[in-house]
């Protein structure tokens, strides 16, 4: 049950694109103003010399405002580039790049200040024959509804993530191990009570999970790691 390509987001390519596209922002960025200091010979020396001679100030003044203008805008594109680099394309979640990003903050916060939180790896069971039996489409309902009972389960504080075709990962802050484990199992009965249906019919929904506790000493790696072992040996028991 291994990552749906047709599920699974944005790739590695993809995340790659949008890096090189905020690049090429920025060197948008630079053009401008370059082209603007050769203008209005600013870096030339010539600025002062404009000045003593009485320059056009109101021209000068509406090319600073445009080119203001145009860096805010470049600046808003920049941030909507790196929203889709970290948010999935299917359900209203950070994806493995954005998840990943949040653990570091976890994992740094352990670090400073001793703070106990904790990681569940959650696998979708049976998504790959959903997918064969009903479609796609069935399949991509059956992972929002899953995403929308994971987030409707825990608090705002907590951070849910789609971390590939059939898995997510939910941080869980300032949390023993306790009730980490407290919390899996309440996700685990919410899930398989849900009523997800296909054309008139019902059709059972499961999940596994894994908990892993974060501590200030590990990379995220680590966490994901001892999270998806735990997770699969769960699968092997039940």
């Amino acid at each position: 049950m291994r990552i749906l390509a047709r599920q699974s987001g944005l790739g590695r390519d993809d995340a790659r694109k949008v890096t090189f596209a905020a690049k090429q922002l920025y060197f948008e960025w630079f053009g401008i103003a370059l082209c603007f200091g050769r203008q209005s010979g600013i870096g030339s020396g010539a600025m002062s010399n404009k000045v003593n001679d009485g320059p056009d100030v109101d021209r000068l003044t509406d090319e600073i405002d445009q080119l203001r203008e145009k860096v805010a805008q470049l600046q808003e594109r920049v941030k909507d580039l790196d929203q889709l680099a970290h948010q999935d394309t299917l359900v209203d979640l950070p994806n493995r790049r954005g998840f990943m990003r949040a653990l570091e903050r976890f994992i740094d916060r352990a670090s400073r200040y001793g703070e106990h939180s904790a990681m569940l790896y959650v696998d979708l069971d049976g998504l790959k024959i959903i997918n064969d039996s009903f479609g796609h489409n069935v399949g991509d309902r059956a992972l929002i509804e899953v995403a929308g009972r994971l987030v409707g389960g825990v608090r705002r504080s907590d951070v849910v993530a789609r971390i590939g075709g059939d898995e997510f990962a939910i941080l869980l802050a300032h949390s023993d191990e306790a009730s980490a484990r407290d919390t899996a199992m309440r996700l685990v009965d919410l899930i398989a009570a849900c009523d997800f249906k296909h054309d008139g019919s019902g059709l059972p929904l499961s999940v596994a999970m894994g908990v892993a506790m974060i501590t200030g000493e590990d990379t995220p790696d680590e966490v994901i790691a001892r999270a998806d072992r735990e997770m699969y040996r769960r699968k092997a028991a039940a």
